[in-house]
């Protein structure tokens, strides 16, 4: 009976551990599931949340979508092509410039024609509703005089009747005359490219700027925040050597029979413009037998300050001595001596600019003007020892000194139009009717960074050149 008991006990002994370690695993149960359910609720929050931020995302999304759309519909419908001329350098074809108004609508359909072309070519893929944008800036009246000087017009009025047909031939065609000055249209080319240059509608400039080493610091500028691909240089005359070392960053073409390939030679056609004037020979001048005036016939170049990048740096003038005997010549006169007035008499028949024609034709009116038939006499030296302070190379070359240069610097100076020849040489033939200035003062940098910007002007005498005053750059 004991032994049953001692069983009965230890049974419930077991029974009553086991009833402990249910109600354990059950209170851990339930100790879980609180946790767990406090954690769903966490998660059902977050996903509502998540839910409501993804909503607005899809919402923010397609919103942006639709202004993107919009964007690129109304870029599309106006994008267009820039064609930026400057006209002083990059001349149009002489056939057509000669055929008046119907020349320049014609050169405006050769030009849209050979832009239309061209585009097609490098950008396949734009939308062909794009409009064309031209803009030929040019000193209207120096260009026609250069051009009748030249015997290309026979007058500059011609000129004037081609960019009339030009500008009236389409509707965003236009060329515009910015008047005399330097660097009028330069400044106004290079700002309406820095304006253009960044224009989403803007899908590509072809820049006609061949002629002016300038424009080589408008890209360098721009290089790097500009995609070389939205630029094309346009050639007329061939790239001068600071843009033709840029041709491998930018595109580059040139469109036939519509521009020039070469400068205008402003030469008479009695003379022959020098291919290489050698160096004068130094010895002392002979004394003048006495000679009649066609024999003293002799010819002085006069540098222009306008239109010099598209034609040739001098015009020819003719200097008419007395019949009388003349004293012994030492030396050449100075291509920037003030001999001549601005503008041509009409007595040089529109020929020569000659300051001495009027006084010495009324001397001699029944004489007819003298026929000069030689090309024009190799300068000789002022002297030998100022020819013998010029630096030359080896080969008797000259060569000019080296000019450390800033070009931020030489960009404020070249905006304060200060007269070269005035404050270089002292001799400006202008005086007081010159059209740049002379009476700004400028400190010693600023007329180091003046002589940088007047050698920037090839001079007409190249290395022969024995003038010690002479300004521009010798190469």
């Amino acid at each position: 009976m004991a032994d049953e008991i001692d069983n009965l006990q230890l049974s419930f002994e077991t029974l009553r551990g086991t009833e402990h370690a249910k109600n354990r695993l059950i209170e851990d149960l339930l100790k879980r599931l609180r946790i767990l359910s406090q954690e769903l609720e966490q998660e059902k929050l977050d996903h509502d949340r998540e839910s409501h931020f993804n909503r607005e995302v899809q919402l923010r999304v397609k919103e942006l979508k639709d202004e993107l759309r919009l964007v690129r519909t109304r870029t599309e419908r106006d994008a267009f092509i820039l064609v930026l001329i400057d006209g002083d350098g990059m001349i149009f074809e002489d056939t057509l410039i000669q055929s008046g108004e119907s020349g320049g609508r014609e050169a405006a359909g050769i030009l849209w024609a050979s832009v239309r072309d061209y585009v097609q070519q490098i950008m396949p893929d734009l939308s062909s509703d794009y409009k064309i944008v031209t803009r030929v800036y040019a000193n209207l009246k120096g260009l026609g005089d250069v051009c009748t000087r030249a015997g290309i017009l026979d007058s500059p009025t011609v000129m004037e009747d081609f960019t009339r047909g030009f500008t009236g031939s389409k509707q965003l065609f236009d060329f515009i005359d910015v008047g005399s000055g330097k660097d009028r249209a330069d400044d106004k080319v290079s700002e309406l490219f820095k304006l253009f240059v960044y224009n989403s509608h803007c899908k590509h400039i072809i820049f006609g700027c061949s002629h002016d080493n300038g424009y080589a610091r408008l890209l360098e500028d721009i290089a790097g925040q500009a995609m070389p691909s939205q630029i094309t240089l346009l050639e007329g005359v061939p790239f001068e050597r600071e843009l033709a070392m840029m041709k491998s960053r930018y595109l580059f073409t040139r469109f036939d029979n519509l521009f020039r390939s070469t400068k205008i030679n402003i030469y008479q056609p009695q003379y022959q413009q020098p291919q290489q004037i050698r160096p004068p020979p130094m010895s002392q001048p002979q004394s003048m037998p006495h000679m009649v005036p066609a024999q003293m016939s002799s010819l002085h170049v006069l540098h222009s300050s306008n239109l010099h990048n598209g034609m040739s740096e001098g015009l020819p003038v003719a200097q008419v001595a007395s019949p009388v005997q003349q004293p012994q010549q030492t030396g050449y006169q100075s291509p920037y001596y003030p001999s001549m007035t601005r503008t041509p008499s009409e007595s040089t028949n529109n020929s020569m600019m000659n300051p001495m024609a009027a006084s010495w034709a009324t001397k001699a009116v029944s004489a007819p003007p003298p026929q000069i038939a030689s090309p024009p006499p190799t300068p000789q030296p002022a002297n030998l020892e100022n020819a013998n302070k010029i630096p030359r190379n080896k080969f008797g070359q000259r060569i000019d000194p080296t000019i450390q240069y800033d070009k931020n610097e030489v960009k404020r100076v070249q905006k304060i139009h200060m007269c070269n020849v005035h404050f270089l040489r002292r001799d400006c033939p202008y005086g007081d009717d010159c059209t740049h200035d002379h009476f700004y003062k400028p400190n010693k940098n600023e007329l180091m960074t003046l002589r940088f910007v007047a050698r920037q002007t090839p001079c007409h005498f190249g290395s022969a050149c024995d003038d010690i005053k002479c300004i521009y750059g010798h190469r």
